[in-house]
């Protein structure tokens, strides 16, 4: 799979600029995974006191590579460890998040980052001791630690990971299918849905109108197909921040009466992972408008949040600062 224009991944380009969140890629990994999981960005060798050999459930990734790790968190939990070869503490959590990785069989992966040679990563999650651990999930982070842990506690952790997100992701479940069927047998793939592989394809393509259109079919014949709604908010979002002028948020700020110009901005913020300011933004402006002029604010700010999973705590947030705006 080719990577688009930066704007359409705005998730991790952003990512790597001091933002966390990585959940504008949820569409198009979304889309991706009904063709199947794509492959490890590259296999760690192992820590001292692991297994001998590479695993293909534990990855050594950089600031290039972290946005095979968002893609893989779509389908199984990725648990990001931010290390350093001068932490000790880092020296001893190592090897037993690579065991644990290795008896996961696939039900989760490690991602292990060296912060001396990547250190934007850190400053994404805003890493302040060595080492630090976070699970990342559909595109978000959503449970983290740090220092060493037991290795009893720390597979209790990972445990309770797998029991929350099983009904979620599905690479879980295939993942320990796969890990309980007979010596031999072939993994069974989930056979692939030709609609979202030619939205998926279009997509890919810059072709927005014919994503959007796929997508539309899609749920013009299954309402209720979340992957779909979630692709088509996606896609829609993409083809209007790709239309918005590199100077929209000075503008913006210029002249805060101009409408469209708070519109544009959010969408800019949103774009490059500005969240929490893109929210407030137009929560400002509800607050500042009337009758229909507020009404097609509140519309543009409910449609960003469905860029984002419910429970994201942004958009919670943003949704008790709405409500109070307008009420």
């Amino acid at each position: 799979m080719t990577r688009p224009d930066p704007r359409k991944t705005a998730a991790l380009s952003a990512a790597l600029s001091g933002a966390v969140d990585l959940g504008a890629l949820k569409a198009r990994a979304d889309a991706a995974r009904q063709r199947g999981t794509t492959p490890p960005p590259s296999a760690g060798g192992g820590a001292a006191g692991s297994d001998a050999g590479p695993s293909p459930w534990v990855l050594d990734v950089t600031e290039a590579t972290f946005q095979s790790v968002v893609e893989r968190s779509m389908e199984v939990p990725v648990v990001v460890e931010l290390t350093a070869s001068w932490s000790p503490e880092a020296g001893q959590l190592s090897p037993v998040l690579e065991r644990a990785a290795r008896a996961g069989g696939g039900t989760w992966l490690l991602a292990r980052v060296d912060l001396d040679a990547s250190p934007r990563i850190g400053q994404v999650f805003g890493v302040q001791s060595v080492p630090t651990v976070v699970a990342i999930a559909a595109g978000q982070p959503i449970d983290a630690f740090a220092g060493p842990l037991p290795e009893a506690e720390l597979g209790q952790w990972i445990n309770r990971l797998l029991d929350a997100l099983r009904d979620r992701l599905p690479g879980i479940k295939a993942a320990e299918a796969n890990r309980t069927a007979p010596a031999g047998a072939e993994p069974v793939a989930e056979p692939e849905d030709p609609r979202f592989t030619a939205a998926e394809e279009a997509f890919e393509q810059g072709d927005f109108a014919a994503a959007e259109a796929a997508y539309e079919a899609i749920l013009s014949a299954e309402p209720s197909n979340a992957e779909a709604k979630a692709a088509l908010a996606q896609v829609r979002f993409t083809a209007r921040a790709e239309a918005v002028p590199a100077d929209a948020i000075a503008k913006a700020d210029a002249d805060p009466d101009d409408l469209d110009a708070q519109l544009a901005a959010a969408d800019l913020e949103l774009a490059t992972n500005d969240v929490e300011q893109a929210f407030k933004r137009l929560v400002d402006t509800v607050r500042r408008v009337y009758g229909d002029d507020r009404d097609k604010v509140r519309e543009h700010l409910v449609g960003l949040f469905e860029l984002f999973p419910p429970e994201d705590d942004r958009v919670a947030k943003a949704r008790r600062n709405l409500a109070s705006a307008l009420f």
